[in-house]
């Protein structure tokens, strides 16, 4: 269904775009060249010209950057491509079978202008080129299908908690946890070893120090 969407896009947008382009650049063209004549401007006088060229780049933008389907751009460059491709032909032809006279709003709409100018032949080829791209009109790749809500009946219910130890305690003491200093000890730490006579690290007798102490208290 998108293919036939982009088709018929295409064929509205050929000859809408071609029509734009026209009125948008004759009167530019001519906008310019009476401002050249008079030796003064009025940049309002450019408004129109602008808003024509200026739709027919939103249509082209469309048409060729849409991630629809290339049977749009397909088609739309192929309308275009095809009358300047003529002129290698039967120029005479081709020309004769363009409309000419037509006006909008009391605008001229000068079709062979365009197509005499090559400009219907350049954005051909512009949307024939955006055809190419094929991995462009894939489809986006669709996201995971979420999984099936579990039902009540297959949610786990959480295990009730047993609260029998505090109904009966055991018989043990148990300290509770806490965060202060541990208690000091209280049992009473073994004997030093005593040292040995010999030890070159012992302390001197005590008997000898007071012999000294009372010779030199009888002398």
């Amino acid at each position: 269904m998108r293919h036939l969407w982009s088709f018929l896009a295409g064929v509205v947008a050929a000859p809408l775009t071609w029509a734009m382009i026209a009125l948008g650049q004759d009167g530019s063209a001519r906008t310019v060249t009476r401002w050249v004549e008079l030796g003064t401007f009025n940049t309002a006088n450019l408004i129109q010209g602008a808003v024509y060229l200026g739709v027919a780049g939103i249509l082209l933008g469309l048409l060729g950057t849409l991630r629809l389907s290339p049977a749009g751009p397909l088609v739309a460059g192929l309308l275009l491509v095809v009358p300047y491709v003529g002129l290698f032909v039967d120029p005479f032809a081709v020309r004769d079978a363009v409309p000419s006279g037509w006006k909008v709003f009391g605008d001229p709409l000068p079709l062979e202008q365009v197509l005499d100018n090559g400009t219907t032949f350049l954005i051909g080829v512009l949307l024939l080129m955006a055809t190419f791209s094929v991995q462009r009109w894939r489809r986006w790749p669709r996201t995971a299908a979420a999984g099936p809500t579990p039902s009540p009946s297959d949610v786990e219910e959480p295990t009730p908690t047993d609260w029998s130890l505090l109904n009966n305690p055991p018989d043990t003491d148990i300290k509770p946890p806490t965060l202060g200093y541990p208690e000091p000890d209280t049992e009473p730490l073994p004997p030093l070893p005593r040292r040995e006579a010999g030890s070159p690290w012992s302390a001197p007798p005590r008997t000898t120090a007071k012999r000294d102490d009372a010779g030199s208290t009888t002398s």
